[in-house]
């Protein structure tokens, strides 16, 4: 059972927490980008809606976040040269506004980090679109045999399990320190960060998930809504 801020923070407080963070950290999938990478990595290899249906249970919660990423990766099976060939012929597409955000909290001297359930080899690819250095990139790394064939994908890192977000953001605060993060996405899995994240903002720009909606104190369909709130500092 999650203790969710959103039981302790208001409107006010969330908007208030988030103009005076010391990081923010942003779920990618269906918030930093527009789709989900691994659905798109389903479709390119062939397996688009046996996956897309799975995705769908695991943003829901309604199965654990290792049990669903196990169960899909089985099915796509992708090799080293697809995934590479998917980056190359269908880059990420970054949502309308989040370069624009990141710039400014970078000017502001926030620190911004991409934690994600996807996959580092794609979230790296976004990172550096938006200036992001890739240590401060915390995804699932896929695993290859020396053919390049599909070998599974690193269990250990915190980002394959339920909960792996809090985890990373519990490190993030041990390490530099940080008084005050927020965490920003479309999914159960960011809710979930919250705590150890000070605050959530809810992120419906590319798909609305009712189950997250209802349950934070701050939901926005824009990128443009959070940029004008750290305007009036």
């Amino acid at each position: 059972m999650f203790l969710f801020c959103f039981m302790m923070t208001t409107l006010s407080q969330t908007k208030e927490l988030f103009r005076r963070a010391e990081a923010v950290c942003f779920d990618v999938d269906s918030t930093v980008i527009r789709e989900e990478g691994i659905d798109e990595l389903a479709k390119f290899c062939g397996v688009g809606d046996a996956v897309t249906e799975m995705t769908r249970k695991a943003m829901g919660g309604s199965v654990t976040f290792k049990t669903a990423l196990t169960e899909r990766l089985s099915i796509i099976r992708c090799s080293r040269e697809q995934v590479n060939k998917l980056i190359t012929d269908h880059p990420p597409q970054l949502t309308p506004g989040i370069r624009e955000l990141v710039d400014h909290l970078h000017q502001r001297n926030v620190k911004v980090f991409l934690i994600s359930g996807g996959f580092r080899c794609i979230v790296e690819h976004v990172a550096t679109q938006l200036n992001i250095p890739l240590h401060h990139v915390f995804a699932n790394r896929l695993k290859f045999y020396f053919n390049g064939e599909y070998a599974g994908f690193d269990e250990s890192q915190p980002t394959a399990e339920s909960g792996g977000k809090g985890k990373v953001i519990s490190m993030l605060k041990e390490q530099y320190g940080f008084k005050t993060v927020v965490m920003i996405g479309d999914g159960a899995t960011d809710l979930e960060a919250c705590p150890p994240a000070s605050a959530f903002i809810g992120f419906g720009g590319n798909i609305v998930r009712p189950q997250v909606k209802e349950r934070c104190s701050w939901y926005v369909t824009s990128f443009g809504e959070l940029l004008k709130e750290l305007e009036k500092i």
